[in-house]
């Protein structure tokens, strides 16, 4: 399957933070012919496991999206919401969004709302109803909404909501489907609530106890009109090696380890360093006794927004990254 058609197929189901069930469900039918094992933790992480003799490597791509939850219906029919992660209103005012059950609506401001200022309790959800007993029989209280917005390429360019982080998925999914053996006792782990704090990953690494850890996800870039040098990462360049953010300092060990194996396998990389933001990287780094942790990011611009966007030949690095380091001589740790 072609990437820009493994990414749409994983974004067709539902996922916000806490409800990844569905997601899950599409990502287990696609792994299954290349895991040996497959298994859903208590979170509902989605653990795929490729053994090999060598040590306890994790890899996680989060499959939970940011969203919209319902809090409130007004006597006229809308919809008041809260977030699931970092929604920012601004970002997506008058986007279309789409609930578990299949309605649809548009999330819109006050008319009196400041722009520049605007609050998400300034926000509402329009569904189309009439009054607040229409509303009532197409939402319920605390059901949830994603973006509904179209995916699309030109170029090499791919555009489409939750890049972050189901492009990540199909990075696994892609590596996986190339690994005939394994060097290494892989985890693929597709983790579930690390938009509200990197919670899933956190119970996998626990229950796996890698050596190592590498958490793939997007990261964003310093190459668009107005850029602050809050990323360094560029689309073109290749996989982005990450060597910290926020929520992790990468083990130099790994660092040494990623960008050598790029070098060994002409994969085009580029360094990743974010003033912000964070990663699964976060929680794996200090698991139990702690793990050499590391991250392989996807260059994405306007993340979090309904368009976020991807160069299809960083993603492809990505996958080759994955697959090398798969099956890389990783000593016991």
């Amino acid at each position: 399957m072609e990437l820009f058609e493994l990414l749409n197929t994983i974004n067709a189901a539902h996922g916000p933070a806490g409800d990844e069930g569905a997601v899950a469900d599409v990502i287990e039918r696609l792994a299954a012919p290349y895991a040996d094992e497959i298994i859903r933790d208590t979170m509902g992480n989605l653990i795929v496991r490729k053994k090999g003799d060598g040590p306890r490597l994790m890899f996680s791509a989060h499959m939970d999206s940011i969203g919209l939850i319902a809090t409130h219906i007004t006597k006229d029919g809308f919809i008041r919401c809260g977030r699931l992660g970092g929604v920012d209103p601004k970002e997506i005012a008058f986007t279309s969004v789409r609930f578990k059950n299949g309605v649809r609506g548009v999330f819109a401001k006050e008319e009196k709302a400041e722009f520049g200022k605007l609050k998400l309790d300034e926000c509402y959800i329009d569904i189309g109803a009439k009054d607040e007993d229409e509303a009532k029989k197409l939402v319920r209280i605390g059901d949830t909404a994603v973006y509904d917005a179209p995916a699309y390429c030109s170029g090499n360019k791919v555009v489409s909501p939750y890049m972050d982080n189901r492009i990540s998925c199909a990075v696994l999914l892609k590596a996986l489907s190339k690994l005939d053996t394994c060097a290494n006792d892989c985890y693929f782990v597709f983790s579930v609530q690390e938009e509200v704090g990197l919670r899933g990953a956190k119970t996998a690494a626990y229950g796996i106890d890698p050596a190592y850890g590498i958490a793939v996800d997007v990261t964003d870039v310093d190459d668009v009109p107005g850029s602050e040098c809050s990323g360094t990462a560029k689309l073109g360049k290749g996989a982005a090696i990450k060597v910290m953010d926020s929520s992790v300092i990468c083990h130099p060990e790994m660092v040494m380890l990623l960008e050598r194996v790029a070098a060994d396998n002409a994969i085009p990389m580029q360094r990743d360093v974010l003033r912000a933001g964070g990663t699964d990287a976060g929680v794996m780094l200090v698991n139990r006794a702690g793990v050499v942790t590391g991250g392989i990011s996807v260059p994405c611009r306007y993340i979090h927004t309904p368009c976020e966007m991807v160069d299809l030949n960083d993603v492809s690095a990505c996958v080759n990254l994955v697959t090398a380091v798969a099956n890389a001589d990783l000593k016991p740790v």
